[in-house]
């Protein structure tokens, strides 16, 4: 099962402790967890970055804009934090012997190259 939403306590179990903070600029005004499940949302539900649903804020304007969730994502990638949030999660659900081998698969998409025949009268560069 693919998560849409992480409560806070599992945010900061699994994902806190991987993530980097920004060191320049202004403070976030929204929270590294809720920027966290705007991100898991847009990449489960496919949307676009504009078409990504904002909650509104007190005085009716989106509490955040979609760049700012977009420019945070790309931090995490470049700085690994992505990567380690996965391991790490991995590594911990072994720990607990949660992690469920059995069912883990390819998707399929890899097929089997063959080799080919040299057809009579071509030339091989």
């Amino acid at each position: 099962m693919i998560p849409t939403k992480l409560s806070l306590a599992q945010f900061d179990e699994f994902v806190l402790p991987h993530l980097s903070t920004s060191r320049r600029g202004p403070a976030p005004t929204l929270g590294l967890h809720k920027i966290f499940n705007y991100v898991l949302q847009l990449l489960y539900m496919g949307y676009q970055w504009k078409a990504l649903p904002i909650e509104k804020n007190d005085e009716g304007r989106p509490e955040i804009h979609y760049t700012r969730i977009y420019r945070t994502l790309r931090r995490w990638q470049a700085d690994g934090c992505i990567d380690s949030i996965f391991s790490g999660s991995v590594h911990k659900l072994h720990q607990d012997q949660l992690l469920e081998l059995t069912v883990i698969h390819g998707d399929g998409t890899t097929t089997a190259a063959k080799k080919g025949r040299r057809q009579p009268g071509l030339q091989w560069p």
